[in-house]
């Protein structure tokens, strides 16, 4: 199988709402994302791409417009943990390619969360 990946960014704050008072996540915080899609294809297509890089502007745009610089508990139904934010970017972005294969978003240098269905 062949796959290609593109990490995108941006900034956001949110709360993490049913954890303890003193966890520090419990309290208004924001965090500079990293997050990786990652395409996959057994065979590449006319052109010789999994999908085009070009073409993933239209998911950096999704995330530029909707995500960055936001409340995520505004934006978002549900948790807003790194876990739940990367399966709502995945499925965004199997609806657009069917070659998706997975969508990480990683809060700090040291953590990463995965969704792959």
């Amino acid at each position: 199988m062949y796959t290609i990946s593109k990490q995108f960014n941006f900034s956001a704050s949110h709360i993490i709402e049913g954890l303890p008072e003193a966890h520090p996540c419990s309290r208004l915080h924001g965090h500079n994302y990293v997050v990786e899609l990652v395409l996959g294809a057994e065979e590449l297509n006319e052109t010789g791409f999994v999908v085009d890089y070009n073409e993933l502007v239209v998911f950096k745009n999704m995330i530029d417009e909707t995500l960055d610089h936001r409340h995520l508990n505004d934006v978002l139904t549900g948790p807003t943990t790194a876990e739940s934010i990367a399966k709502y970017l995945y499925e965004h972005a199997k609806s657009i390619w069917q070659e998706v294969l997975s969508v990480s978003v990683s809060e700090t240098p040291k953590t990463n969360a995965t969704y792959r269905p």
